[in-house]
């Protein structure tokens, strides 16, 4: 391996992990730590403590976004941004989002060990809200920074106990000033866990991410006659019989394009009971695919094959598009700095489209985006399962760290 400028400090980031783990953990070593929950609220103060431990100004904007910023010697130069977020899914994994933000702070650490000062600020984000698990959408703390939601959006969405976004935030002492959001930033590099296969089953150590996948979210239901399970197959009106053929139709669709996928997430029967067949189903599915072409192409084709089951089952089908997020392009000239300093670090890695949705989802609109992938054991994300381990976790550590001292230098 070729020898880095600085080292990290992989104790210290591990110690990190350590006391993040503990906030909101589950039996099976796993978190829960919905986003503006009293869990949140208790990394949050930790998160801001270690910042103003390392220097950094520390300011909160009016959707609980937290940044530290480390000043450089230019400080009306545009900033470095790094950072992901600290909000977990239910039962969810301790590295999901949490990995972005502890190797960023772990970067600002080793600069100030170092006692290196750059040309550009470098500052730090917590994004609010990215998981969307309590508040549907997902990404509106950086949504909101971005202008792709408004203020007023998000201090209306309720989660499902009926209490507001906006009452959240003042619940736990994070809603903050607009005049704090996100400014001047030029980069923006997200280091996050690969949530997926691809880098363990190829064995790279290392994911350059091109882009972000755009989704596609719908709602369907279907609506026969329940009726008693003594009636003959003939005649029925079973909604749950169609439902299975459109899912199965889904799922044939989706085999004949590369690099697609889509995902049936939610399947409810009514009215479920043993000796009663179907009278209505109501599923979910998703499209994500880099191209938009592509992805509506694939849109079009399952419609007309869940229109056609509806008419051969004599049901009727509605379809209600409920989100829906274009494909996103990673800046080239960041990714190519990202693969220059892998070289430089002898780090195995490929290119890779992500198929999740992340904070430099938005960022991407604003400034010059890019993101760092490193493996996910068995693919396993969103459960108690996931994993990364603190090899891997130092390397991309190590290689955000480059990157960003490169950009903080570029005059």
């Amino acid at each position: 391996m070729a020898k880095n400028k600085i080292d990290i400090n992989m104790s210290r980031l591990k110690a990190a992990f350590e006391v993040s783990s503990k906030i909101g953990a589950t039996e099976k070593n796993g978190l829960t730590r919905l986003t503006l929950t009293e869990e949140d609220r208790k990394i949050r103060d930790i998160f801001v403590q270690w910042l103003k431990e390392e220097g950094l100004s520390v300011r909160i904007d009016d959707v609980g976004n937290i940044y530290g910023k480390r000043e450089g010697r230019n400080k009306n130069a545009k900033s470095i941004m790094i950072g992901s977020h600290l909000d977990t899914q239910p039962r969810g994994g301790r590295f999901d989002g949490v990995l972005g933000v502890l190797s960023s702070l772990e970067v600002i650490r080793t600069l100030n060990e170092n006692n290196i000062v750059t040309e550009r600020p470098i500052e730090i984000v917590n994004f609010t809200n990215e998981e969307g698990e309590r508040f549907t959408p997902p990404m509106i703390g950086s949504g909101v920074a971005t202008g792709n939601y408004t203020k007023e959006f998000a201090y209306g969405l309720r989660d499902k106990n009926g209490v507001s976004f906006e009452e959240a935030l003042n619940e736990i002492g994070y809603n903050g000033q607009e005049e704090n959001r996100l400014s001047n930033v030029e980069y923006f590099v997200e280091l996050h866990i690969e949530q997926g296969p691809l880098l363990e089953k190829n064995r790279k150590e290392i994911g350059i991410v091109k882009g972000v996948k755009g989704m596609t979210r719908f709602e369907v239901t279907v609506t026969g006659h329940a009726s008693h399970g003594a009636h003959p197959a003939y005649g029925r009106k079973d909604a749950l019989v169609a439902a299975s053929k459109m899912v199965l139709a889904i799922d044939e669709v989706t085999k004949s394009y590369e690099d697609l996928s889509t995902t049936v997430g939610v399947f409810e029967v009514f009215p479920s009971v043993v000796n009663i067949f179907a009278g209505e189903v109501r599923f979910t599915f998703d499209v994500r695919h880099l191209d938009d072409q592509i992805r509506n192409r694939v849109i079009s084709n399952i419609k007309e094959n869940l229109k056609r089951i509806s008419e051969e089952s004599e049901v009727v089908c509605s379809i209600k598009q409920t989100w829906n997020i274009d494909g996103t392009h990673f800046s080239t000239e960041l990714t190519g700095l990202i693969l220059e300093e892998t070289n430089k670090l002898n780090y195995s890695h490929q290119y890779i489209v992500s198929g999740a949705g992340h904070d430099a989802k938005f960022m991407n609109d604003i400034c010059k985006t890019a993101m760092i992938f490193t493996p996910s054991a068995n693919g396993f994300s969103h459960c108690e399962e996931e994993y990364t381990s603190y090899e891997d976790i130092q390397k991309a550590t190590t290689l955000l760290l480059n990157v960003v001292m490169e950009l903080a230098n570029k005059v």
